[in-house]
C-alpha cells in the first residue's frame, strides 16, 4: 500500500514492518482488522491495514453507514512506542528503530 501524506510517500512495501497490532475480534467480526506498524528508511513510523466495518480502516458509505476498508496513517514516537510495547517487542527492537528503554 501507498500514500503520499503531506508531500511524503509512505509505502508498505519499501518500509520495515515492525509488528502487528493484534485485532482481538474473529475475522467475521464488524470490528476485526488487520494492521501492521512500519518505519520508513528515513524513520518515520506509521501503521497501515485492513479491516471490516466498525474497525480503525472501516469507510463511509450512504446512509451514514460505513464499510470494510484500508488505510495508512503517520504515527509519532510515542504512538509508535505505545504499539511496540503492545505488541510486546523485545529491548533490540525498539533500540534498532531509535526509541529508547530505560530501566524502571
Amino acid at each position: 500500500m501507498k500514500r503520499i501524506i503531506n508531500g511524503k510517500l509512505y509505502d508498505t512495501e519499501t518500509a520495515h514492518e515492525l509488528c502487528e497490532l493484534e485485532s482481538t475480534a474473529y475475522v467475521s467480526d464488524f470490528e476485526w482488522h488487520e494492521t501492521y506498524l512500519y518505519r520508513t528508511k528515513k524513520g518515520a513510523f506509521f501503521i497501515a491495514g485492513v479491516g471490516n466495518a466498525a474497525s480503525m480502516w472501516a469507510e463511509p458509505c450512504g446512509q451514514g453507514g460505513h464499510t470494510n476498508g484500508e488505510g495508512l496513517r503517520v504515527v509519532d514516537d510515542s504512538e509508535a512506542r505505545q504499539y511496540m510495547e503492545a505488541a510486546d517487542c523485545a529491548v533490540d527492537e525498539f533500540a534498532a528503530v531509535g526509541l529508547d528503554v530505560v530501566e524502571g
